[in-house]
């Protein structure tokens, strides 16, 4: 029988403390959710590893270290608003949860955001809901974020998404360019103008509909 508690801990103390996350409200945030809660049954044992583990064909929960740092570089606050694209079964959404005003999540798979809202409901997370829709649309209903979080990697990041930043918001994933590097990315808004800084290599899997269009061969 795993101890998942030890496991959370063993995960914070040896993926994320070690990788350069010191932000206590981050790491307080990993310490407090349940991971094995948003992964089906036979991945319970493997909850806690460090890789992006698979939870629908081609969907993932991002790596917990490429997570945190990523949190860690959007430093969500206690008054925020955040948008969590592609959400999966929640667990970005709930580890938000824990470190903003409100969140919502967005997915466009239908089962994923029933298993998402139940688990969270189920974890009496009362400032989190998910809902569905296309990925690429974010969801602009509740716009303008402080936050937006796209759980996997893009190869750009749609002009619906950056709209929906408020000024002053924060944007973080993982862009992969035309060589096939990752790259974990802060996009942060003033007014009209975005600026991208690159903050460290991560090799998360490209979000279904966001990979690069092959071009044309003459």
């Amino acid at each position: 029988m795993v101890d998942f508690a030890a496991a959370r801990l063993n995960m914070v103390d040896s993926q994320i403390r070690t990788n350069k996350v010191t932000d206590l409200r981050v790491i307080d945030a990993f310490e407090t959710v349940p991971r094995e809660r948003f992964v089906g049954e036979q991945l319970q044992g493997i909850a806690y590893v460090d890789e992006d583990l698979e939870v629908a064909p081609a969907r993932y929960l991002m790596e917990p270290m490429v997570l945190a740092r990523l949190l860690q570089a959007a430093a969500p606050g206690p008054t925020d608003m955040v948008l969590d694209v592609a959400c999966a079964t929640g667990y970005s959404t709930a580890v938000l949860a824990g470190l903003a005003e409100t969140v919502v999540g967005v997915d466009n798979d239908r089962g994923l955001v029933e298993s998402a809202n139940r688990t969270l409901n189920g974890l009496d997370i009362d400032n989190a809901v998910v809902v569905e829709g296309a990925l690429a649309d974010g969801y602009s209903k509740q716009a303008p974020y402080n936050v937006v979080l796209i759980q996997g990697a893009v190869t750009e990041v749609p002009a619906a998404i950056k709209a929906q930043m408020a000024d002053g918001g924060r944007l973080v994933t993982v862009v992969v360019d035309e060589a096939g590097i990752g790259r974990a990315t802060l996009i942060q808004r003033s007014g009209e103008v975005y600026s991208a800084r690159v903050l460290f290599d991560a090799a998360t899997p490209v979000l279904p509909g966001f990979e690069r269009a092959p071009g044309f061969v003459f």
